[in-house]
Order: C-alpha cells, then sequence, then structure tokens
C-alpha cells in the first residue's frame, strides 16, 4: 500500500512539474526551432535559470521559471534563452533573445506578434541590432536602435524590454549567478 502511494505520489509530482512549468506549448515549440537553428543541435535541453528571491527583486526584469533557460547538452552550457512578453499598441507580442554562453546576443526573434500594424519589427534585418550585445550595453530607441515609421510603440516596447534584460544579465554576471 505504501508503495502504491509513493508511486502515485510521484506520477502526481511529476505531472505537475512537466505541466506546471515552463513554456506554453505553443512558445515552447517556436522556441526550439530556433535554438535549433541557431546551435546547429537538435540534442539539447532548456534549464530554468534559478536566481535568489533577494537579488531577484532588485533586477530590471525578474527572472522565472518561464522566462530564461540555460541550453544545455551532454558537453556544458550552450548559451541561454529569454522569452518575454511586450505590449504594442493595443495587445502584446512575445520574443525570444538568444545569448551565447559568454551572454551576448547571438539571436532575437519575435515569436507571436498580435496587432494588425507594427509587425515590422519581426524584419531580420531589424533585429541585428541587438547582436553582439551584452550586459555592458545599453540600447535605446533614442540614441543607437533604428526606430520603424508606423511601429514606434511596438520598437519602444521591444528595445526597452532587451535594455532591462541586458541590465539583469550584466547584475546577474557581477553577482556570479550566471
Amino acid at each position: 500500500m505504501l508503495k502504491k502511494i509513493r508511486i502515485t505520489g510521484f506520477l502526481m509530482a511529476t505531472a505537475f512539474m512537466v505541466l506546471g512549468f515552463g513554456l506554453p506549448k505553443n512558445l515552447q515549440n517556436r522556441v526550439n526551432k530556433e535554438v535549433e537553428k541557431v546551435f546547429n543541435t537538435s540534442v539539447f535541453t532548456l534549464k530554468s535559470v534559478s536566481v535568489p528571491n533577494g537579488v531577484n527583486a532588485s533586477l530590471p526584469t525578474k527572472i522565472t521559471s518561464e522566462n530564461f533557460f540555460a541550453v544545455k547538452t551532454d558537453t556544458g552550457v550552450l548559451g541561454y534563452v529569454f522569452v518575454e512578453n511586450a505590449p504594442s499598441k493595443t495587445a502584446t507580442f512575445d520574443f525570444l533573445l538568444v545569448f551565447d554562453k559568454d551572454l551576448s546576443i547571438v539571436h532575437s526573434k519575435v515569436l507571436i506578434y498580435r496587432e494588425e500594424y507594427g509587425g515590422e519589427i519581426g524584419s531580420k534585418r531589424w533585429l541585428r541590432q541587438f547582436n553582439g550585445k551584452n550586459g555592458k550595453d545599453r540600447v535605446s530607441h533614442e540614441t543607437n536602435i533604428d526606430g520603424i515609421s508606423g511601429a514606434t510603440i511596438s520598437v519602444r516596447s521591444m528595445t526597452d524590454a532587451i535594455d532591462d534584460i541586458l541590465q539583469t544579465v550584466g547584475i546577474l554576471q557581477v553577482k556570479n549567478i550566471l
């Protein structure tokens, strides 16, 4: 009887962990596709990055089990993935940043854009402006990131969100958490 209870408890805990954490399935598939493309491998795991609560409270971007992941293989960490939801004019959009193991952005992508206008922020040409940026860099739609006519709100929103995560990454590196 005790063995049966333990097995049931284990199965319930496993189901909760699988279903209760991580990205929604529609985003997970898109993230996996981008990670495979960037790192040229289909054999990897995404492991949530854990940040102590006291540190997390002071970060510009809060790190959760659903937004910042280490990309791991048998040989170690390949890089990191950050997934965020940012506001546009009347809705939100989901985007992805892929960092190399030194925490420089190597790829960015708008995963889901829910507006009729402003989708130009998903263009590869515009997104390449973020490549090479790291925790020591600042990005701003007013100084070093080009705007897009018709996508002003989305440009500002995404640029501000990326600046926040870059500051967060910088802080976590200084504190030796990453």
